[in-house]
């Protein structure tokens, strides 16, 4: 085992005088009490380390031991239901305690393993060989270290057995035997392989109307939402978390203020999954890595949750990674360039910002698993620019490599406008890819409804510029009736309460009878204009009103009523045109 002994410390920063060899990304242990951190720069007699617990106390002539492997957490099936920090390991909320520094991974838990393989299969490196299922959790796959695969010489029978128990052995095609358990380790910085990637064909449906019928993303795609304090980030990331259908969420806090991230630990655990009625933790990983908490752990819990997440997806599930922020990642990487002292880039951040991003961000995408399975990892990274400034690096960078940009608008959450997506502001490009899955859904119209919509909004925002000038009364008819769509779109469809008991979740079965009648309504509207119907008599109408409150009245039980709300509407405004057509005819 190489040492080194410990010359210089900065914050999470050291440096020591190595006795030995040491190696790039190598994990090692600081002191009496452990502290993990890892090698990131290697010198002529200095190696440079960042470590990821605090580091007061330490004092020159510390021991630096190597542990001869790169940065990696255990994979097992105890991970789901529970909240770890950001190195992966369990995070105690009672009084206010946080992890012991030093921590190593406890007693391995027991549970009930069925082996899925006999003696004499092929089993190829990755692949399952067994299914366990903890108590209060969903059924998991043991896989074998995806190192590792041959023919399967002994397998344990059916029973109960600690994680770390061998469960499996292989023989490689050198002769070579490989042992497997429940759990293995794999290092977080490097990707989980797969088979092959695949296209993606299908939405993660969000349950959020603005995003799934205006801006969806891809099953397997990513990405970004930014916006400044206030503007509703980690409400929207946590009603993903709960309404996304998503077979397994991963929840990393980022940096993110110590009482928002202790709302998240008391609540989730509490939740019942809307979608399938069990407790939500049942599929649901927290990382929680608080702002006072120790700045270089923000960098590593990133690449803990995405390792977390692939590990999932290799069992054949469609995972969802919801990252709340990447920008407090991005400070954790500007301060330890500092402290390195580094040439600092635009904004101060260090030079590599964008691959680093792109690093993270690709390690999404839909997959076949090495066992043959389809699986999926969504990435979706909240991004708080100072003021709200989109021009800044980590919002332009993270562009670069996400297809979907979700711009929260902080007019829009002033205005108590829930999701404050901004609609002129935001794009989708997995989009055209998702007009199939549409179709298949009974709803081939989508795409020209959804190209409906965003031309409707933005005309609202040019008349709405022109109404500020010469007041909207002196607006065309045809003008008016715009903005009069525009504003029900945008209440009865666009708002969406998280709060609302009603309305906090839409199925896409809904929201596809919601957009036909919005769209019936914007052209029979038009149409009735046209022939003489006053504007103010469309925006009197009893309808109207019910159109303004759809999302809150109309709930999953009443789809029927939605579905023929169009022909209500086209009834509504034909009595319109008559009473016109009459008043014409009486005043000629």
């Amino acid at each position: 085992m190489s040492r080194a002994e410990l010359t210089w410390i900065s914050g999470p920063v050291l440096r020591a005088r190595p006795q030995g060899s040491f190696r790039i990304q190598e994990a090692v242990r600081v002191g009496e009490a452990g502290l993990l951190g890892e090698v990131i720069r290697l010198a002529r007699g200095e190696i440079v380390v960042q470590v990821y617990e605090e580091t007061a106390g330490l004092r020159p002539g510390v021991i630096v031991e190597g542990t001869g492997q790169p940065l990696a957490v255990q994979l097992g099936p105890s991970l789901l239901g529970r909240i770890f920090d950001g190195l992966l390991r369990p995070l105690t909320i009672e009084e206010g305690r946080h992890v012991r520094p030093g921590l190593r991974s406890g007693e391995p838990e027991s549970f009930p393993f069925q082996p899925d393989v006999a003696v004499g299969d092929a089993l190829d490196a990755g692949s399952p060989f067994g299914t366990v299922r903890p108590s209060g959790s969903r059924e998991q796959r043991c896989l074998a270290p995806p190192t590792a695969g041959g023919e399967v010489t002994w397998v344990a029978p059916a029973g109960e057995y600690r994680e770390d128990a061998p469960l499996l052995r292989l023989r490689d095609a050198q002769g070579e035997e490989h042992e497997a358990a429940m759990r293995h380790t794999w290092p977080v910085r490097h990707p989980r392989p797969v088979a092959r990637r695949q296209t993606a064909e299908a939405p993660m449906v969000t349950g959020q109307r603005i995003i799934d019928i205006l801006f969806p993303v891809a099953r397997g795609g990513r990405a970004a939402l930014p916006g400044g304090f206030g503007t509703g980030k980690t409400m929207l990331q946590e009603s993903l978390a709960k309404f996304a259908d998503a077979d397994v969420i991963v929840y990393v806090g980022c940096g993110e203020r110590g009482n928002e991230m202790a709302g998240v630990l008391e609540e989730f655990p509490q939740l019942d999954d809307p979608l399938h009625g069990r407790p939500l933790m049942e599929r649901t990983v927290i990382i929680a890595n608080t702002s006072n908490m120790p700045v270089a752990a923000r960098e590593a819990s990133i690449y803990t949750g995405v390792t977390v997440a692939e590990y999932f997806r290799d069992q054949g599930l469609d995972v969802a990674l919801m990252a709340d922020s990447t920008s407090r990642w991005a400070e954790a990487l500007r301060e330890v360039s500092g402290r390195l002292g580094e040439l600092p880039g635009e904004g101060g951040y260090p030079a590599y910002l964008s691959s680093r991003l792109a690093d993270f961000y690709e390690r999404a995408g839909t997959v076949v698993t090495r066992g043959g399975d389809g699986g999926s990892l969504t990435l979706i990274g909240a991004v708080s620019p100072p003021s709200g400034d989109f021009s800044e690096p980590v919002t332009t960078h993270t562009k670069r490599y996400t297809r979907c940009f979700w711009a929260l608008d902080r007019e829009r959450a002033q205005a108590r406008f829930y999701p404050a997506i901004n609609p002129l502001t935001s794009y989708s490009e997995d989009a055209t890819d998702l007009d199939g899955w549409w179709e298949r859904q009974g709803h081939a119209e989508w795409l020209s409804q959804r190209r409906q919509f965003l031309s409707l909004l933005e005309e609202q925002q040019r008349l709405e510029r022109m109404a500020r000038i010469v007041g909207k009364d002196a607006l065309p008819p045809a003008q008016r009736i715009t903005l009069l769509s525009a504003e029900l779109v945008n209440e009865g469809f666009l708002r969406q309460s998280a709060l609302s008991p009603t309305d906090r979740h839409c199925s896409p079965a809904r929201q596809i009878a919601m957009q036909r009648a919005f769209v019936r309504f914007i052209d029979r509207a038009r149409a009735a204009v046209d022939s003489g119907v006053p504007v103010d008599a469309i925006a009197g109408l009893e309808l109207t009103r019910r159109l303004r409150r759809l999302g809150e009245e109309y709930g999953e039980e009443h789809l029927k009523e939605l579905e023929a709300l169009p022909g209500a509407i086209d009834a509504a405004l034909a009595n319109l045109e008559q009473e016109a057509g009459e008043e014409g005819d009486y005043a000629r």
